[in-house]
């Protein structure tokens, strides 16, 4: 009897249905095989038929001895993982009239069995129910873990099954199962804001929060330079409190990266606060870009629409920063290989941290520098010129006195004020880039749009000519200056970018001093 059941195969962060074929019938000689599989199967999927076998024995069945040929079509995909236990198992137990599935062909399924029948987690189950409800099917049957994920997907009866039992008695219509629903938007609004570090826990530290709050309004990427114990990964973990919230578009997308990458806690089923991925520096570069013979989301896409932190820069192989530079510019990554090529999301906001020398203690107020100029300047230029390109502010963080650190005085400014005036900032830039869907921030501006909206007087040009000649700046600050300036303009609510604007942009720009390393 031939019978078809319907799940899905991943590409990128989207899902394409794929048709389970199952054909049984036909005599089969003594010790001769009577299982096959086609459709460009992987090892994991291929190995499913003993668990399948142990599976189906296991809740009551059996595997009948005819010969059986399964198809995973279209057949010039190739078909990874194991999720596609549940279809397969459903679709051999209906061609050997087992089971007399009602209403199979309203059924979506994916899920890994296990030898008793039960069913483990899989990934991706939100883009599968996304493409199960695209392709018009009206239920859905994943593990019960992955129910409240896949539940987000509005107009899909999502079922989450323990075992392969209560999947049967669904596509048989003998349950009385219900399906799991979520309120997606009650608990979108719900968690928005629940964030642990909040800006007021920090004592001092006024002009680094000033260039965090900037680097926030603007989309800016960020790099920290101070000794150790400056609070410079304390501050960078406060950043995600004070950007603006996610709108519901914005975690979807960013909890379908997660979900494909396995990385969604268990039992959750949206991600509502922005993402903060902070990778050891001894990270590969596939790690971090994404990749692998499979490929899957890196560190950059985890990122997704939130914070990506890199503690010691320098510390970090040059091969995996340099990696960073075309993400950075497009806010996508290209993964291609012999048979497939899958764009993953990579709009993120960088910020770095870095000691100033190899001792930390560079710059220092209190403390002596045990480093050579030489070793200093090496030490520095282990970040390349093409990479620097790419970040806004470069930020001296200087160490906190005890007196701060001891004081009683009334706490700092909350992350929740700061991110009123970080959400008004974006509001203005909003509208500026209302027709240029690709541009939604400062920091995303081109060379000639910022010609165009970063227009100074001559006041300003004057003061950036000195600063340029004085300060030694490199040409390539030129562009970034006005950039800064133009998003610390839209905090203030200004229409136009003044010499105060431009003096307090200059100043967030340490290392294009030339003499800054002495």
């Amino acid at each position: 009897m031939f019978i078809k059941t319907y799940g899905s195969a991943l590409q990128g962060v989207d899902a394409q249905t794929i048709s389970v074929e199952v054909n049984a019938g036909g005599n089969v000689t003594a010790g001769k095989q009577f299982y096959f599989m086609v459709g460009l199967p992987d090892s994991a999927v291929k190995e499913g038929f003993q668990r399948i076998q142990a599976a189906i024995k296991n809740i009551g069945y059996r595997v009948m001895r005819v010969r059986t040929v399964v198809n995973l079509a279209p057949a010039d995909i190739r078909k990874e993982g194991s999720a596609y236990d549940l279809p397969i198992a459903i679709g051999l137990l209906s061609a050997t009239k087992q089971i007399i599935p009602k209403e199979i062909l309203s059924f979506y399924m994916m899920g890994e069995l296990s030898l008793d029948g039960s069913l483990r987690p899989i990934k991706g189950a939100l883009p599968i129910a996304i493409q199960a409800r695209k392709e018009g099917f009206k239920n859905l049957i994943v593990p019960k873990v992955n129910a409240k994920e896949a539940a987000i997907v509005d107009d899909l009866r999502v079922y989450g099954v323990e075992y392969l039992s209560e999947a049967v008695a669904l596509v048989c219509g003998k349950s009385k199962m219900e399906p799991t629903t979520v309120e997606t938007r009650e608990l979108f609004f719900q968690k928005q804001r629940k964030y642990e570090a909040d800006f007021s826990d920090v004592k001092g530290q006024e002009n680094i929060k000033r260039s965090l709050e900037i680097a926030a309004a603007g989309g800016h990427n960020v790099i920290l330079i101070g000794p150790p114990g400056a609070g410079k990964t304390m501050l960078a973990r406060r950043l995600p409190s004070i950007l603006p919230p996610l709108n519901l578009h914005e975690a979807l997308e960013t909890t379908k990266i997660h979900s494909v990458a396995g990385k969604l806690p268990i039992k959750s089923s949206l991600i509502a606060q922005r993402p903060f991925r902070s990778p050891h520096h001894t990270i590969s570069d596939v790690a971090l870009v994404g990749g692998g013979s499979n490929p899957m989301p890196g560190e950059i896409s985890l990122a997704h629409n939130g914070v990506l932190f890199l503690d010691e820069l320098p510390e970090y192989k040059r091969t995996v920063l340099e990696v960073l530079r075309q993400p950075l510019e497009e806010r996508k990554v290209t993964i291609s290989r012999a048979r497939i090529s899958v764009d993953y999301p990579a709009s993120f906001m960088l910020v770095a941290s870095m000691n100033p020398c190899p001792c930390g203690y560079y710059n220092h107020p209190e403390k002596e520098c045990m480093c050579s100029p030489h070793n200093v300047k090496r030490y520095l230029n282990k970040i390349s010129g093409p990479l620097l390109d790419r970040i806004d502010l470069h930020v001296e963080v200087t160490p906190v006195s005890y007196d701060e650190l001891a004081s009683f005085k009334r706490a700092s400014e909350s992350s929740a004020d700061i991110v009123k005036r970080v959400v008004e900032a974006r509001k203005i830039q909003n509208a500026r880039f209302e027709k240029l869907p690709t541009v939604n921030s400062n920091a995303h501006m081109s060379s000639r749009m910022v010609k165009e909206i970063c227009q100074i007087d001559k006041a300003g040009n004057s003061l950036l000519k000195t600063a340029m000649q004085k300060l030694q700046l490199s040409a390539r600050a030129y562009d970034r200056i006005l950039k800064v300036s133009r998003t610390i303009a839209d905090l203030d609510g200004a229409e136009k970018v003044e010499t105060n604007h431009l003096a307090e942009a200059i100043h967030f720009r340490s290392l294009d001093r030339e003499n800054w390393a002495g």
